[in-house]
């Protein structure tokens, strides 16, 4: 499993389809994954910090796993069959929860725990964006980067061009 880092949720042209956008953590591939509108918004509230007047979905499961003693410690991304990603919720106790990668990445980022993505996804449907430079910042022992407006540019050329057919 690699750690992953959520960059941010796109939209992808022309179709406007919402895509949240992961990157492996020190490393130079990217993991698109289509979502819903709202399972979008949420993501995308929860990578901003935005706190809602009322609890969203989301909100409301991590506020019951909190009240239960349930510990969330990790999500994995753990296969693509067909096109459609698969995940799983990993609790402290050893239990694992099948979810849909969208709705185990907002849970992510509200309660804070990290995601990891099988190397199998990653080799099957990771975008590789190599560094451009040899700076020791951009090493595997460093910080996870944001990427360039290049990076970006280049990302979202492939993202005009693409559909999730090209992912079955």
């Amino acid at each position: 499993m690699q750690a992953l880092d959520v960059i941010g949720v796109r939209m992808e042209m022309p179709s406007n389809n919402p895509i949240v956008l992961l990157r492996e953590a020190g490393g130079v591939r990217y993991l698109p994954i289509w979502v819903g509108a709202v399972e979008a918004t949420a993501i995308a509230f929860a990578h901003q910090g935005v706190v809602p007047p009322r609890p969203l979905t989301h909100d409301l499961l991590k506020d019951a796993l909190e009240a239960t003693g349930a510990a969330l410690v990790e999500i994995q991304i753990t296969s693509l069959q067909d096109g459609v990603f698969y995940s799983v919720l990993v609790f402290a106790s050893g239990v694992e929860v099948s979810a849909r990668p969208s709705d185990a990445i907002a849970l992510a980022l509200r309660a804070g725990v990290p995601i990891y993505g099988a190397e199998a996804v990653l080799d099957e449907a990771g975008i590789e964006f190599p560094e451009e430079d040899s700076n020791p910042a951009n090493s595997d022992t460093a910080q996870p980067q944001v990427p360039t407006d290049a990076e970006l540019a280049q990302f979202r050329e492939f993202l005009d061009q693409v559909s999730p057919e090209d992912f079955e």
